[in-house]
Order: structure tokens, then C-alpha cells, then sequence
């Protein structure tokens, strides 16, 4: 089987503000579970558990399994996708930077993923679609001015790297998968991800963490979101995506993640959403548009 078949156009054109949706929220089930956790150790935990689900549907929808070096690719985009941008992602959160600015710092990613495609792999963008990056771009860096000018950020120079890591992994591992990963089974693939992801925050959990865990039921119920809403459903989505789509057009639906980030993250947590911000919100997602829009 390869991969899920997808062939409704209504059905089709619903995936990326599903993907929104739930890719938004994984910020905030990382706020809710590092509390109990420490973030290598933790993602360590989703990996071995998604790797259980994943392997049970491949061998359960008999999946074709990847040769060596599709396997390969695939254990690349893990890395890129998973490791560098979900333990950047975490650890940032662990390093008390707040969730939507985190997500807002890692929105970048459409801009950088444009800048590297538009170089790497000669896709072209109409002049339409740069405008829409640079306004989401300005919504960006708007929303987190506004946050310094409030004084209530007071980021740890960690975290700020680490969020930069997040950023620069998730925009190659794009289009490395775009470029390398075509053709290979969305769930057999994924496994292949995840098994190399395991691997680097296993490593990381035992050179610089205690792994100590405190298996509260807030903790519980964030690591089964982020295992089942994050990891097996938002990861298909977004893989899906990249087999369907160009990577500028891809990476332009995570402009709509800051806003539903920084939404989510002051409805559940108190964090501040200033007037500017809703305004920069507003622009973020006409860019967004701007770069959706065919013609």
C-alpha cells in the first residue's frame, strides 16, 4: 500500500488547515507535559511509542517497506524534521520561552524553506507569492517586537538557539524529504523517522538529563496527544503535503501556526496577546493566502 489514497478534492483541500490545527497545538502539549518531564527524555518516550504504533499499521495495511537507501532519506528527514526541530522546540519550552513565541520564532520557516528551494531545488515563486512571505515575515518579527516593547519577554540566550535550531531543521528537513523522499511509503517512511529521532534524544536523554519522570495525569494525557495527534496524524498530514505539494506552498501553512499558537497559548495559559499582535496575526495570515493563492 502506498500510503493513504487520498483522491476527494474537498477532502484534499481540508488537509493543511488540519494539519494547522493539530501542528498548532503541539506547543501546547509540550507546556503541559515538561513540568513532569525533561524534553529529550520525553520525546525519547513518543518516539518508542509512536514507533509501536506506526509498525502496528504498517504490518496491519501491509505496507511496502523502503530499500536501504529510501530507508535512509528517511532516517535524514527524522533527524532534520523530528530531532532538530521538536528537541529545539522543547527544550526552548523547558527553557521557560514562552509557547507562542516559540512557535512564532520557528513560523520563519516558510521564508527560510522559500529562500533555500528557490536555490536548491529552482522552484519558482511569482512575484505575488514573495510578497506573501515578506508580509508574513513582517506579521512575524511584529508580533514578537510587540512582546519585547510589552517587557515581558525575558529570553534565556539557550532557549533562543535552540529555537533557531528548531527553525533551520524543520525548513531543510522539508526539503530534504521533497528532494529525497518521494516515492517512499508514508507509514513505513515515517518509521524509518522516527527510529532515527528515537536514537538522537536517546542519546541526548542519557549524556545530559536524569530522566527522572513524574507520571502525573496532566503528563499522561499531553504525551498521548502529542503521540497520536501530533506524531501519527499531523506527521501523515504534513508528509502527505510534501509528496503532493511544492515546498514554498507547504511551508506558507506554517505562517498559520504562530496565530493559532499564540491564540491557544492565551486562551489556556494567560499569555499575553496585545492589540499589535492581533493586528500582526491578521497580516501573517494574509500572506499566508497571498502565497496559497494559484493565480
Amino acid at each position: 500500500m502506498q500510503g493513504f489514497a487520498v483522491n476527494h478534492p474537498r477532502l484534499i483541500s481540508l488537509v493543511p488547515f488540519l494539519f494547522v490545527l493539530l501542528w498548532s497545538t503541539g506547543f501546547i502539549g509540550a507546556k503541559y507535559a515538561l513540568p513532569y518531564i525533561e524534553p529529550f527524555y520525553l520525546l525519547f518516550v513518543r518516539m518508542l511509542i509512536t514507533l509501536g504504533v506506526f509498525i502496528c499499521l504498517a504490518l496491519a495495511l501491509r505496507s511496502r517497506w523502503p530499500d536501504f537507501r529510501q530507508g535512509g532519506h528517511q532516517a535524514v528527514t527524522g533527524f532534520l524534521v523530528h530531532a532538530c526541530y521538536l528537541g529545539g522546540v522543547f527544550a526552548a519550552i523547558k527553557w521557560q520561552m514562552p509557547a507562542g513565541i516559540t512557535a512564532i520564532i520557528v513560523g520563519l520557516q516558510p521564508l527560510l524553506t522559500a529562500l533555500i528551494g528557490w536555490q536548491w531545488l529552482g522552484e519558482r515563486l511569482r512575484n505575488l507569492q514573495w510578497l506573501g512571505l515578506l508580509l508574513g515575515l513582517v506579521g512575524v518579527v511584529l508580533i514578537l517586537q510587540s512582546g519585547q516593547s510589552a517587557g515581558n519577554l525575558e529570553l534565556r540566550t539557550e532557549a533562543v538557539i535552540a529555537a533557531v535550531i528548531a527553525l533551520f531543521g524543520i525548513s531543510v528537513g522539508t526539503l530534504y524529504q521533497k528532494r529525497f523522499g518521494t516515492g517512499c511509503d508514508l507509514l513505513t517512511g515515517s518509521i524509518w523517522q522516527y527510529l532515527s529521532t528515537a536514537v538522537a534524544m536517546g542519546l541526548l536523554a542519557w549524556s545530559f538529563e536524569t530522566r527522572e519522570v513524574i507520571w502525573d495525569p496532566t503528563l499522561i494525557m499531553a504525551l498521548a496527544w502529542l503521540v497520536f495527534g501530533l506524531s501519527v496524524s499531523a506527521i501523515l498530514l504534513l508528509m502527505f503535503m510534501i509528496r503532493e505539494g511544492e515546498s514554498a506552498r507547504v511551508a506558507s501553512y506554517f505562517y498559520l501556526v504562530p496565530p493559532a499558537t499564540t491564540l491557544e497559548a492565551w486562551l489556556l495559559f494567560g499569555e499575553s496577546l496585545s492589540l499589535v499582535q492581533c493586528g500582526a496575526i491578521v497580516l501573517t495570515v494574509l500572506g499566508g493566502y497571498l502565497v496559497l493563492k494559484r493565480s
